[in-house]
């Protein structure tokens, strides 16, 4: 299969690494063209994914017009950055036939769209050939070839099927689901509750108020997912359940980390500036928000993550606030 990768972080040089190992001839476009020299030159990602090698056989390109006429495309950008490079790359790579691979983790702040909706929306092609592919998979991992188990969704099943056909290895195990809604608000909303997570770190908390808080949160992403159209048995899922406790505890987390620096006491402007990678959990817990109250759902891990990174609410006060709001029935 002719694949292409649209975008070279740590995830889309993986899944590149991924697809090539396969034995499908991929092409990386990246959106800088200095970057791609220094891909091209260096053979290894060194700013997402140093001391892995890139295979050789992968074409790194910032051509635009080399990515045209592929039968696949993975699209690993940050959420927010998708809609306007899909719209630049449109002319090149919107044909009939094609499938169309969202793995980004985020929900578009202005419309409250889901990636795979920008993709469809933005490309005119059916939503039908469009999937996500989720779960618990950091990019150091997958790269170094350890065991790793993921979901790809969409709404039509023998798309789904190619999908996770064209991703399959001994190591790379993929599942398929026709809940494209939930994978993707699972995917999105555990990066808030991850974010929690590394508050509780940082701040010095325990093991028994992080699996609450793992809890309970499981609780808000399922409940906001199924207002949304998803269905339950998702969030207990790879998508769901399997994310959460990886991106909960992992030091590979970018959410946690910036949780946890924020438990520790610094200013989430400064956590930023010192990062060179995306924490979508950030203007996810925007968008989350914003559901939560256009459908009146309570989510009130969300309300009190959005009021400590936006309003400057210290986490020990949150902590304190959720635990001390009227009691309540454990069903979701």
């Amino acid at each position: 299969m002719k694949a292409a990768v649209i975008g070279a972080g740590g995830w889309g040089t993986a899944l590149a690494r991924v697809l090539a190992e396969r034995g499908h001839s991929v092409t990386l476009w990246v959106r800088d063209e200095l970057f791609a020299r220094e891909l091209r030159k260096s053979g290894e990602n060194q700013n997402y994914l140093p001391g892995v090698a890139i295979d050789p056989s992968i074409e790194i390109t910032h051509d635009a017009s080399a990515i045209t006429g592929k039968e696949l495309y993975v699209f690993a950008l940050p959420s927010q950055a998708t809609r306007d490079v899909v719209s630049t790359l449109s002319p090149n790579i919107s044909r009939e036939g094609a499938m169309y691979v969202s793995v980004s983790k985020g929900i578009e702040r202005e419309t409250h769209e889901r990636v795979t909706q920008i993709i469809a929306e933005t490309l005119d092609v059916p939503a039908t050939s469009t999937v996500a592919l989720s779960g618990p998979s950091h990019a150091e991992e997958v790269a170094r070839r350890v065991p790793t188990a993921v979901v790809v969704a969409g709404e039509d099943h023998d798309t789904a099927r190619a999908v996770q056909e064209a991703f399959l290895l001994p190591y790379f195990r993929v599942y398929s689901s026709a809940d494209v809604i939930g994978v993707e608000l699972a995917g999105a909303l555990k990066n808030v509750i991850a974010i929690c997570a590394g508050m509780i770190d940082g701040a010095g908390l325990g093991d028994n108020t992080k699996a609450a808080l793992m809890t309970r949160g499981l609780a808000e992403m399922r409940r906001l997912g199924i207002a949304l159209g998803a269905e339950e048995h998702t969030f207990s899922g790879l998508a769901g359940l399997g994310d959460l406790i990886v991106t909960c505890d992992s030091k590979h987390s970018r959410n946690r980390y910036v949780g946890e620096e924020i438990g520790r006491g610094q200013k989430l402007a400064e956590i930023l500036s010192s990062m060179k990678t995306v924490a979508e959990g950030i203007t996810t817990t925007e968008s989350a928000r914003s559901l939560a109250r256009l459908h009146q759902i309570e989510m009130p891990i969300v309300e009190e993550t959005y009021r400590i990174l936006f309003e400057g609410k210290d986490p020990r006060e949150a902590t304190n606030d959720l635990m001390t709001r009227n009691p309540k029935s454990e069903r979701w």
